[in-house]
């Protein structure tokens, strides 16, 4: 009891339900967001007239995703001084802090539906002139408020100085949805803490450094760019003279593939009866390759590792030296080398943050040591799965979902507009969601259906192609409501028209998963009877994407709509493929570079 006693007491002071001291001087900037949003940069937020702790107004921030809907503003500070932070906090889990040079400070709450008071305190460093104030709540969480903010203490030196203008604007790295803009850095007195990047005139995006990647365009069309410096006391300079760039006619992130491409799977760590292919000799038919697999330490581990083949199953694997640098011919051949992670055998479950960094560390190191384009996600079995009231696609909150957009985006970050990012789910994960979606309203269903379609939907800006597989798959219900089974041309139309017409999430008009744009979709396939069920002939493979791409050649079922960019083909596997006599690469290379 006198534990419990001592966390209550703990509890009652860091929500402040005590007296409120008086205030020598707050110098934070429109501290009860009475002038709405001004002098804050915020995200998920607005400012509310009901309800509010004091005046007319208060913060109201909802998190969605990744993002933690976080406010913030730069406040001028004098060195080795002692201040006190405090703001009136309601709803759900919010955080209070302060972060500059030298200062790390932060506290938080749970406060429910009453106003509770967070405070802490920092004392600044002999070079501190500026801090950052910041609120915000939690992944996963409800909205919270914020009101009455009170940073406590002399304030700096005032400075009316603003910045000097970005130099050397320029834009380059185009693909068909994004471009790179950069600049010189600029000047100040009291040094820029931030970039505001204008694109079409538009509203300002805030960036810390002296680039920007703007993603979400449109293929073929031009943008204007316009960037300013801010310094911490709220100084913007001028904005620059505008530059333009052109997003090109191809391919989304990573686009620099060819219009119609061939992506097979090569098994790198292992032979599986169909024998070992080394890298040098991957015929030059295959546009993009995957190494298949990377895989777990253990299944919540995050811990990603990948090896050849062993000698004793492979007994013709190069040395690693001659792997990498037939990995850097292929490279220079315009050819796409990834590290695909998971397969039937990775089970990867990030449930937790730490498993999340560990997964973005160790991919990385992976990529980083052979020097690879990017990454395939091919989670299977259990990988994936949505909890109990986790029904909005845009924002999820399980943490096995959130943690590996989280990672995603993180690499995609890292590497930059030329990293490649695939997937290969399966029909369970991805047009299973017409029917069902996680464990349903009742609970009843598996709780993996359709779980892919947040992780592609948070990254359909950075996703090069998806390729679900057409195989291994019971049968589907397309959008013309019957039941498709694999192996036949209806099937591969029926399941590719889902992906790029959009359709309702368990059949409700008012929640649709967004059609993909046709240069990201391949149909996915085994490349003979031993890779996998649901094989395919030549033929019928063939009339499905006439059918798709021409409008010509349709079975039973007509696609929504005549998809001339639909990107290629996918299929397990490179080493299938030679099994059976390279069948699929050569006859449909062929037909593939024979289409307009």
């Amino acid at each position: 009891m006198r534990s419990l006693i001592g966390i209550l007491s703990g509890v009652v002071l860091a929500l402040g339900l005590t007296a409120t001291p008086a205030f020598a001087a707050n110098i934070a900037i429109n501290p009860g967001f009475e002038d709405g949003l001004t002098g804050w940069t915020c995200s998920g937020a607005q400012a509310v007239s009901s309800p509010v702790h004091g005046g007319t107004r208060a913060l109201q921030a909802t998190p969605q995703g990744n993002d933690l809907a976080r406010c913030q503003q730069a406040v001028t500070v004098q060195p080795n001084t002692t201040y006190q932070l405090s703001a009136w906090v309601q709803g759900n889990y919010v955080f209070l802090g302060a972060t500059g040079t030298g200062v790390n400070a932060s506290t938080w709450g749970s406060p429910g539906s009453q106003w509770s008071q967070l405070r802490t305190s920092f004392t600044t460093g002999a070079s501190t002139t500026s801090v950052t104030i910041h609120v915000n709540g939690w992944y996963g969480q409800g909205a919270y408020l914020a009101d009455d903010v009170v940073l406590d203490g002399p304030g700096g030196t005032p400075d009316t100085q603003a910045p000097t203008v970005p130099g050397n604007v320029a834009v380059g790295g185009a693909t068909a949805s994004s471009l790179n803009v950069s600049w010189s850095a600029s000047t100040d007195n009291v040094g820029v803490t931030r970039y505001e990047v204008s694109r079409n005139s538009g509203t300002p995006t805030a960036v810390s450094g002296t680039g920007h990647t703007a993603t979400g365009l449109t293929a073929q069309t031009s943008y204007s760019f316009r960037v300013r410096a801010c310094d911490a006391a709220g100084n913007c300079s001028a904005y620059s003279a505008p530059v333009t760039g052109t997003t090109t006619s191809g391919g989304g992130p990573g686009g620099d593939l060819p219009k119609r491409v061939l992506v097979g799977y090569l098994h790198a760590s292992f032979a599986n009866g169909s024998g070992y292919i080394r890298m040098s000799d991957v015929p030059n038919e295959w546009d993009v390759i995957n190494l298949a697999f990377g895989e777990p330490t253990t299944v919540t581990s995050g811990d990603i590792r990948f090896r050849q083949c062993a000698a004793a199953e492979c007994p013709n694997v190069e040395p690693e030296a001659d792997f990498v640098a037939a990995i850097r011919a292929k490279q220079a051949q315009g050819k796409k080398v990834q590290i695909s992670i998971g397969g039937q055998n990775g089970q990867v479950q990030l449930t937790t943050t730490a498993a999340r960094d560990k997964f973005v560390e160790s991919v990385s190191a992976i990529i980083d040591r052979y020097g690879l384009d990017g990454l395939d996600i091919d989670f299977e079995g259990h990988s994936l799965y949505l909890n109990p009231g986790d029904t909005n696609l845009a924002a999820p909150t399980t943490p096995v979902i959130v943690n590996l957009i989280s990672a995603l985006k993180t690499l995609k970050s890292r590497y930059g507009a030329k990293f490649t990012l695939t997937m290969a789910p399966e029909t369970f994960f991805v047009q299973l969601g017409y029917q069902f979606y996680g464990p349903g309203p009742n609970g009843a269903a598996d709780n993996r259906s359709a779980s892919y379609l947040p992780v592609i939907h948070a990254m359909r800006d950075d996703l090069t192609l998806l390729h679900v597989q057409d195989y291994n798959s019971g049968p589907i219900k397309g959008l013309d409501d019957q039941y498709h089974t694999m192996g036949g041309h209806d099937f591969h139309v029926a399941m590719t028209d889902m992906l790029l017409a959009g359709f309702p999430i368990m059949g409700n008009p008012a929640d649709v998963f967004p059609p993909l744009r046709q240069e990201q979709v391949a149909i996915g396939l085994p490349a003979s009877v031993n890779a996998g069920n649901g094989f395919t002939s030549v033929a019928e493979v063939q009339k499905a994407f006439d059918c798709l791409a021409k409008g010509s050649n349709c079975g039973t079922y007509r696609p929504r709509g005549v998809y001339p960019n639909l990107r290629g083909l996918m299929t397990w596997s490179i080493n299938w493929d030679r099994y059976n006599g390279h069948e699929f690469s050569r006859n449909h290379r062929a037909y593939l570079d024979g289409l307009t």
